[in-house]
């Protein structure tokens, strides 16, 4: 069994308030996990507008799997939202 885990750093810009960040981050989460089904959420920076750090995790048997599709979660973002721009990310596998 491999466990893959994927830290990404976002960063919104022009976003002005905490209120239009969430709105941001919810619809990504929401679209990420129905995309991909993998668990996903919020892990830092909850009260800063204009960053978010996203958590990504995901089960499987075969590390080459889990690697591609935590790397097609980041590709997804990076195409499907411009309004976003992604700062860094890792992948880490146990």
């Amino acid at each position: 069994m491999v466990i893959g885990t994927c830290v990404i750093e976002l960063r919104i810009p022009g976003n002005g308030s905490l209120k239009g960040k969430r709105r941001v981050v919810k619809s990504i989460i929401a679209r990420v996990h129905n995309e991909f089904n993998v668990s996903i959420g919020e892990v830092d920076d909850q009260d800063f507008w204009q960053s978010a750090v996203l958590g990504v995790a995901c089960v499987s048997n075969g590390t080459d799997y889990v690697h591609g599709l935590l790397t097609k979660v980041v590709e997804w973002i990076e195409t499907n939202r411009p309004d976003v721009e992604v700062v860094d990310y890792r992948i880490e596998m146990f």
